[in-house]
C-alpha cells in the first residue's frame, strides 16, 4: 500500500462527522525495511513514502520515471545522453564518471549507475523512498536520498498471474506473467517477466517515425531454500533487455543570431540551415522539416537509438540464532551494457552525431549483524566490500559534407580565419576566389574517439545502535567508516572513419574552434577515508505519535571526469602551421573532481488520527552541501565535472491518508523546497551571457536556485473500491499531482523554464470480489499537459551560428490505456 499524504484542509472536519467516520474503517499497516528490520512505516523517523507493487501495476507505474509523479521531491528524467535522479534538488548530472547522489538498492545491491535507472520494474513487494543522506545503512554514495527496491519473493501457497495492458493511441503494449509457489517443502521458486514495446508519441517525418518506440523484456527466477530451522537462502537471477528508437526531444526555440559576422547576424538557425543566404558553392540539401522550432511533439532528426542489457545474480543467506541476533549475507553480481546511437544536433541536417558504448561489472559483498528488537540496546552493524569496472567509449562522427561546406563558408566569411588559405590572396576578387575557404575540409570524415576507463575499490564498517532509554523515548547513534580507491583515464584522438589516426596539424584548430575538443590522455588515482556520523532521537508523546529529531553527515567519493572534451591544462591548441591568422585558442577541460559532503538536520513528526483512520506526517530539513558535484554543459558538444563550493537545500515535507469508510479513501503529498547556491562561482554561462565569474570564463551562480527545483509540488488522491454484486466489485482512482514552475536546464536559462502544471491520472475497473480477475482503464495526463523535464543548449548552434536554440525532452501527452489482470 502506497504511503501517500494529505492536506491539512482534508482533515478539517467537523468533530461529530470525524467521530462517526472514524468507527466506520482502519488504515491498513504499511511495512517498510528503510532501516534493515522490518517496521511499520509510522515508526520510522525518516521523510520516506512506499508504494506497494501492486499498486504500481494498477497507475501503470513501469520505471523509475514514471515514480516520481506519486513521490514529491523526487525527479527522475531521462536526458540527452544520460538519466538524472534529483531528490530536495540534489542530484547527480550528465557524466558516465559519476555515480548517482540518490543511491539505489535492488534486493540489497547497490545500483550506483545512471542507465540502471532506465530499466524497467518488474513483480515489485515495493519501492522506498528515503530522502535525504543514507550514509549508514544505505552507504554508497547516498548523499541525497535512497531508492530501495524489494521484488516479490517466492509465496508459500501456488498463484500466479497474467496480465495485459494495450494503449491503442501510441501502441503500448505490455505483457506480464508471474508464477510463484513451493516446489518441496523446503524449496520455493517464483518466476516473473515482463515484455513491453510501445510506439511514440513523438512525429519524426523526416524518418517516418513515431518516436521513442521501446522494446523491453525482463525475465526474474528467484528460489527459496529453507535450508534449516535457522537458515534461509535466497537465490535470484535476472536478465534483461530494454531497447529504444528514437528520442522525446525537439528543438523548442530558434532565436536569431547574435553572431558579430554581418551575414549570419539576425538569421535563425532554420534559416541558415535552409541554405537561403549562403554562398552558391554551398548546397546543405537539408529537409525543410528543420524549420520546425515549436513544442509540438515533432522533431527531425537522422536517428537514435539506445540498446541496453543487463545481468544480475544476488545471493542472500539469513542465519537467525535461537537469541534473535541475525545474520545476514548479500552477494550480488551486476553487468550491464549499452550501445547508443546519439544525433545530439538534433535536427534532420547531417551536422554530427555520437556513438556511445559502456560496460559495467560490479561485485558486491555485505555481511550483517542485527540484534534482536525491544531490547534494552539494539543493533545494526556489518561490513561491505565492492569493486567495480568502468569502461566507456564515445565517438563524435563527422562524416557529412554538411558541416564541411558550412565551415568552409565561414571561413570565406571570415577571411581564412579557421583555415590554412586566405581567400584574398594573390589580389583576387571575392569573387574570383568564391569558395577557396578551406577550414571544413579539415574536419572531413573524422571522428573523434574517445576511451574512458575507471576501477573502484570500497571497504566500509558500519554500526548503528539504538538506545531504549525509556518506553516513550529513544537515542540513536551511527557511524560509518569508508575507504575508496580509484583510478582513472581517459584519451581522447582525432582519426579517420576506419580509426587510423591523424597526425596533428589543421585538423587540430579547426576541431577545437568548432567542437571544443582538443587532443589528449590523461590518468590518474585518488584514494579517500571519511566518516559518516549519526545522531537520532525519537520521543513517543502518545499512543498514536511519534517525534524525532536527526542530524547526520554524508560524503559522496570524487573521481574521474568521463565526458569532458579537454584537459584541465590551459595551454594554447597546436596552432595549425599553415594559418594566415592566429587562430590558437585555450580550452579548458577537468579530469578529475573532489569528493562532496552533506551535512543534514532533519525535524518531524508521524501521528496517528481519528483512532486510526488516519495518519498525518510533517518533515521539515536543512542540509548544507560542500563541494557539490555538478555537470556543466560546455556550450559545444562535451560536458565536464565542476564543483560548486556550498549549496543549502531545505522545505517541509507533509503527508497523510485519511481511510474515510472501507470502501473510500483520500491521500496526499506535499513538498515546499527552497535551493539556493551560497558559493558557487565557477558555472556555465546561459546563451548569450557575459562572463561575470573572477575568471573571465564563467558565471556566477551564487544565490541561484537549481535545476528542478519547484516552489512546491504533490500530490492528492482519491480511492474508491466497493462491491457491486456479491461476487462484482467495482474500483475507480482519481490521482491530481501538481507542480509549481521549475528550470529544466542545469545552465537556469530563464528562457526555457517550465510553467506549474496539474496533471489528472485515473483507474476506473471492475473485477471479481476475490481478485481472480479484475478490466481497467488506466488514464494517464487525462489533462494533456505540455511537460518539458530535461532541457540543453542545443549543441553546435551558438559556436557555428551565433543562434540562441534549446533542446527539449518532453513527456507524454494523454494515454487512456486497457488491462486485464487474472490471478491463477
Amino acid at each position: 500500500m502506497r504511503k501517500s499524504t494529505l492536506f491539512p484542509a482534508v482533515l478539517l472536519v467537523s468533530s461529530s462527522l470525524a467521530a462517526t467516520l472514524a468507527n466506520a474503517a482502519k488504515l491498513e499497516e504499511v511495512v517498510v525495511t528503510a532501516q534493515v528490520r522490518e517496521q511499520n512505516l509510522q515508526d520510522v523517523p525518516v521523510s520516506v513514502s512506499a508504494m506497494s507493487g501492486e499498486k504500481m501495476m494498477e497507475a501503470g507505474i513501469n520505471r523509475m520515471e514514471d515514480l516520481q509523479a506519486y513521490v514529491p521531491n523526487l525527479t527522475v528524467t531521462e536526458s540527452g545522453i544520460s538519466t538524472d535522479i534529483f531528490i530536495r534538488g540534489i542530484g547527480t548530472g550528465m557524466n558516465q564518471g559519476f555515480e548517482q547522489s540518490v543511491g539505489m538498492y535492488v534486493d540489497g545491491i547497490y545500483y550506483g549507475r545512471a542507465q540502471l535507472a532506465r530499466a524497467p520494474f518488474l513483480d515489485l513487494a515495493r519501492v522506498e523512498v528515503l530522502r535525504g543522506p543514507q550514509n549508514i545503512l544505505h552507504g554508497k554514495n547516498s548523499i541525497a536520498g535512497a531508492v530501495n527496491i524489494v521484488t516479490a519473493s517466492p509465496s508459500d501457497e501456488f498463484e500466479g498471474l497474467i496480465s495485459a495492458l494495450y494503449e491503442p493511441e501510441y501502441d503500448e503494449r505490455v505483457f506480464d506473467l508471474m508464477l510463484s509457489g513451493p516446489v518441496t517443502d523446503t524449496v520455493g521458486f517464483r518466476f516473473a517477466g515482463r515484455v513491453r514495446d510501445t510506439g511514440g508519441y513523438v512525429e519524426d517525418p523526416f524518418l517516418s517515425l513515431d518516436v521513442p518506440q521501446y522494446d523491453q523484456a525482463t525475465f526474474r527466477g528467484k528460489l527459496q531454500w529453507l535450508a534449516n530451522d535457522q537458515t534461509t537462502i535466497n537465490v535470484k537471477l535476472e536478465l534483461g533487455s530494454f531497447d529504444s528508437l528514437g528520442r522525446q526531444a525537439e528543438i523548442i526555440n530558434n532565436e536569431p543570431s547574435t553572431s558579430s559576422n554581418p551575414v549570419l547576424a539576425g538569421r535563425t538557425q532554420a534559416e541558415i540551415l535552409d541554405r537561403t543566404f549562403l554562398p552558391p558553392f554551398v548546397n546543405l540539401d537539408t529537409d525543410d522539416s528543420v524549420t520546425n522550432t515549436t513544442q509540438d511533439y515533432v522533431h527531425s532528426t537522422n536517428g537514435n537509438y539506445s540498446n541496453n542489457d543487463t545481468q544480475n545474480l544476488t545471493v542472500n543467506a539469513v542465519w537467525e540464532s535461537d537469541s534473535g541476533h541475525t545474520i545476514t549475507s548479500i552477494s550480488g553480481y551486476l553487468h550491464y551494457k549499452y550501445d547508443d546511437l546519439c544525433d545530439c544536433d538534433a535536427t534532420a541536417a547531417e551536422l554530427f552525431k555520437f556513438g556511445l558504448k559502456e560496460n559495467y561489472d560490479q561485485f558486491s559483498q555485505e555481511l550483517r549483524w542485527v540484534s534482536p528488537g525491544g531490547e534494552a540496546v539494539e543493533y545494526i552493524g556489518g561490513i561491505y566490500l565492492q569493486h567495480n569496472e568502468l569502461h566507456f567509449e564515445d565517438v563524435l562522427i563527422q562524416d557529412s559534407d554538411v558541416v564541411v561546406q558550412l565551415i568552409n563558408a565561414l571561413d570565406y566569411l571570415e577571411l581564412g580565419m579557421r583555415g590554412d588559405l586566405d581567400p584574398l590572396a594573390g589580389g583576387l576578387s571575392p569573387e574570383e576566389v568564391l569558395g577557396v575557404g578551406d577550414a571544413g575540409n579539415a574536419i572531413a570524415d573524422i571522428t573523434a574517439p574517445r576511451d574512458f576507463y575507471s576501477e573502484s575499490d570500497i571497504a566500509s564498517a558500519f554500526l548503528q545502535s539504538t538506545f531504549n532509554l525509556r518506553d516513550d523515548f529513544r537515542l540513536t547513534l551511527g557511524g560509518r567508516l569508508t575507504y575508496e580507491k580509484k583510478t582513472g583515464r581517459r584519451k581522447l584522438d582525432y582519426a579517420d572513419l576506419d580509426g587510423n589516426v591523424l597526425p596533428v596539424g589543421e585538423v587540430d584548430t579547426v576541431a577545437a574552434i568548432t567542437f571544443a575538443a582538443e587532443r589528449h590522455d590523461l590518468q590518474g588515482s585518488r584514494s579517500e577515508t571519511h566518516f559518516s556520523p549519526l545522531i537520532n532521537i525519537q520521543w513517543d508523546y502518545s499512543a498514536d505519535g511519534m517525534a524525532y529529531f536527526t542530524a547526520t553527515q554524508g560524503v559522496k567519493a570524487g573521481g574521474f571526469d568521463a565526458r569532458s572534451n579537454a584537459s584541465p591544462s590551459d595551454e594554447l591548441v597546436v596552432r595549425n602551421p599553415g594559418a594566415t591568422v592566429a587562430n590558437q585558442i585555450a580550452l579548458i577541460g577537468t579530469f578529475e573532481y573532489d569528493e562532496e559532503v552533506a551535512t543534514s538536520f532533519e525535524a518531524g513528526f508521524k501521528t496517528g488520527l481519528l483512532d486510526g483512520a488516519a495518519e498525518l506526517n510533517l518533515a521539515y530539513f536543512y542540509t548544507i552541501y560542500e563541494d557539490l558535484q555538478v555537470s556543466l554543459f560546455d556550450g559545444t558538444v562535451g560536458f565536464k565535472v565542476g564543483n560548486a563550493k556550498e549549496a543549502v537545500t531545505q522545505g517541509i515535507e507533509l503527508d497523510g491518508r485519511w481511510q474515510i469508510t472501507d470502501y473510500f479513501m483520500l491521500g496526499g503529498a506535499l513538498a515546499l523546497l527552497d535551493f539556493e547556491f551560497t558559493d558557487f562561482s565557477n558555472g556555465q554561462c546561459i546563451q548569450d551571457q557575459i562572463p561575470d565569474a573572477a575568471n573571465g570564463r564563467d558565471c556566477d551562480y551564487t544565490g541561484k536556485t537549481n535545476q528542478y527545483v519547484s516552489d512546491w509540488s504533490g500530490t492528492f488522491l482519491m480511492g474508491l473500491k466497493a462491491p457491486l454484486t456479491e461476487s462484482l466489485g467495482f474500483g475507480a482512482q482519481l490521482d491530481v499531482v501538481f507542480s509549481d514552475n521549475y528550470n529544466p536546464s542545469s545552465n537556469l536559462d530563464p528562457r526555457v523554464e517550465q510553467d506549474g502544471f496539474a496533471k489528472l491520472n485515473g483507474r476506473l475497473g471492475i473485477g471479481a470480489i476475490d481478485r481472480s480477475w479484475e478490466l481497467s482503464l488506466v488514464g494517464k495526463n487525462l489533462t494533456d499537459e505540455a511537460v518539458i523535464v530535461y532541457v540543453a543548449d542545443t549543441p553546435l548552434s551558438k559556436t557555428l551560428f551565433g543562434v540562441t536554440s534549446h533542446t527539449a525532452f518532453v513527456e507524454p501527452p494523454r494515454t487512456i490505456a486497457l488491462q486485464f489482470n487474472y490471478r491463477l
